[in-house]
């Protein structure tokens, strides 16, 4: 899938979602940064909705942008700047208020998915990134915290999210 398939079809849609039970306005900072982050935890064609993928042993992570059920899910569900309006989320798309039940939805639903990334986001008390290394900072030390973070392809899934986001007329 296309950076620009993948905005309009899945991002945008679970963002719009989740503004509409009272979660954060839409931004293009939001969406750059959260593209970035699906690009970088999915890959440039955006297909890994599993950690592993396409492999048939799964790892521990699940969705667009990768939550591990007790690290992303459960940060999201307890955070006191996330917590209800993940309830909320997940009342919207029928998912149990869960562990177990979020992180299995996120693979498959993808309003949930982009919620949830969201979700994260807005429990970070830093205004959201606007450029390359300072969302560096923001995924890789504060809020996704990868195990193997991959900074060699970050600057280049920033420049495709920018583009993505601000085509230039």
């Amino acid at each position: 899938m296309t950076p620009l398939e993948f905005l309009h079809q899945i991002l945008d849609p679970g963002l719009e979602l989740l503004t509409g039970l009272g979660g954060p306005a839409v931004s293009d900072a939001a969406r750059q940064f959260l593209l970035c982050v699906a690009l970088q935890e999915s890959g440039p064609k955006l297909e890994a909705r599993y950690q592993n993928s396409p492999s048939a042993s799964a790892g521990s992570a699940r969705g667009w942008w990768q939550f591990e059920q007790g690290g992303g899910v459960r940060g999201v569900m307890s955070h006191p700047a996330s917590s209800a309006l993940a309830r909320q989320l997940c009342g919207a798309c029928y998912v149990q208020w869960n562990e177990a039940a979020i992180w299995r939805a996120l693979e498959g639903h993808d309003m949930l998915s982009a919620g949830f990334g969201r979700l994260l986001l807005y429990t970070d008390p830093h205004p959201i990134p606007t450029l390359q290394h300072p969302a560096w900072i923001c995924y890789a030390d504060r809020l996704w915290r990868p195990g193997k973070p991959h900074p060699d392809v970050w600057p280049g899934n920033w420049s495709t999210a920018h583009r993505t986001i601000s085509p230039v007329a």
